[in-house]
């Protein structure tokens, strides 16, 4: 072959591979609760990122690379999504999103560190981000920062005095009974009952006695979705007519579907809605119905935007590149005004903690009702 047949081979050789190299995916393991009694928060979470990458992908993907999903069952059991997300690892995947249960992403998040893959969660346990790990990005507000939102609301908005607790007894309501009682005891809250309930519990008649009984004149409910609905039943039932006050959970769209009537008139601080005034979350809520064909609940958002967290993260970086992304999304600001897949303008901080706008909501006539929109902690 003559040098110049050579040279115009060497050189087609060359740009078939950077085509080849330019059309490699981003290879992502969708790991959530698509059973057990997850099913509801993984099944939006995994809808929601799913959606994300449908989007970018039509628009051409990240910096021209598309994204490639792979969707794996927890069964809600941490055994199970830790084993997942090894094999995540043995994929060589870029990042990971899920689990959404606490106590999973807690023992998961160990082998996604240990390979260096950024992992985002929708989980609000305190301890998840309070590890060290680089690698950990939360789409929810951690229950720190929450909790001192929804009593201050009690006591500056409701004049409440007292409160019965009841949670659920695993790592996401343990954690978050201890911060809301670190939060009332800093607001002159007074706890006067602290009920342990079990996950996938199904009868509320004693947790609900014992909190009527304890004369406090609220209920405070952190429990996970489906618990959460028969507590509400329960309440009702009993005649429960004292404010009753809760996180996100507790107003999420399965909740006010499943308690019907004895939802309406609860207060709840939440982090995301598709019923905020914002133009964006309604949007979203109503491309996620057309695809899914039901409404959305706070995980539906998170699990839309952990992709936008990701594209934005990648984007700075400018190649993929797992350790600098991860490394780069710590101190971030994503703003909807550059990446209006995140819907709301987000700040991840050096724990891979998130920062943004809230809302205080009630629920009437079945939907909620944005009652205060909250600034960020950092706009006070």
């Amino acid at each position: 072959m003559n040098p110049f047949r050579r040279s115009l081979l060497t050189a087609a050789l060359l740009a078939a591979a950077g085509l080849a190299h330019a059309a490699e995916p981003i290879k992502i393991a969708i790991l959530q609760e698509l059973s057990g009694p997850g099913t509801t928060s993984g099944t939006n979470a995994k809808n929601g990122a799913l959606l994300a990458i449908r989007d970018i992908n039509a628009a051409g993907g990240i910096l021209g690379h598309k994204i490639e999903a792979t969707v794996a069952d927890t069964q809600s059991n941490p055994g199970v999504a830790k084993g997942l997300a090894q094999k995540a690892v043995d994929d060589n995947v870029f990042a990971v999103v899920g689990p959404t249960f606490s106590g999973s992403i807690m023992v998961s998040m160990a082998e996604t560190r240990r390979a260096e893959i950024p992992n985002f969660t929708g989980g609000e346990a305190a301890a998840i981000t309070q590890q060290g790990n680089p690698y950990i990005f939360r789409t929810s507000f951690t229950q720190a920062d929450a909790m001192p939102r929804v009593v201050r609301y009690m006591v500056n908005s409701l004049k409440l005095k007292s409160v019965a607790v009841i949670y659920v007894n695993n790592d996401f309501g343990k954690g978050g009974r201890d911060y809301f009682d670190k939060a009332a005891a800093a607001a002159g809250l007074k706890v006067l009952a602290d009920i342990s309930t079990e996950s996938g519990q199904l009868d509320f008649t004693a947790p609900v006695l014992k909190a009527k009984q304890s004369g406090a004149d609220s209920i405070f409910v952190y429990t996970n979705e489906e618990e959460s609905a028969r507590a509400l039943r329960e309440l009702r039932k009993q005649g429960v007519t004292k404010p009753i006050i809760g996180e996100t959970t507790l107003a999420s769209q399965k909740v006010i579907e499943l308690a019907g009537d004895a939802a309406n008139g609860i207060y709840c601080h939440v982090g995301l809605t598709v019923d905020a005034p914002i133009p964006a979350l309604k949007a979203f809520g109503a491309e996620f119905e057309r695809a899914y064909h039901y409404v959305p609940d706070h995980n539906g958002i998170k699990g839309y935007t952990a992709i936008y967290m990701l594209k934005a993260g990648i984007e700075k970086v400018g190649k993929l590149d797992r350790v600098a992304v991860a490394k780069a999304l710590h101190g971030m600001t994503i703003t909807t005004a550059k990446e209006p897949g995140v819907l709301m303008d987000v700040h991840i901080d050096a724990n891979g903690d998130i920062d943004r706008q809230s809302f205080i909501v009630t629920v009437e006539n079945g939907k909620q009702v944005v009652k205060e929109v909250l600034p960020p902690l950092g706009a006070r």
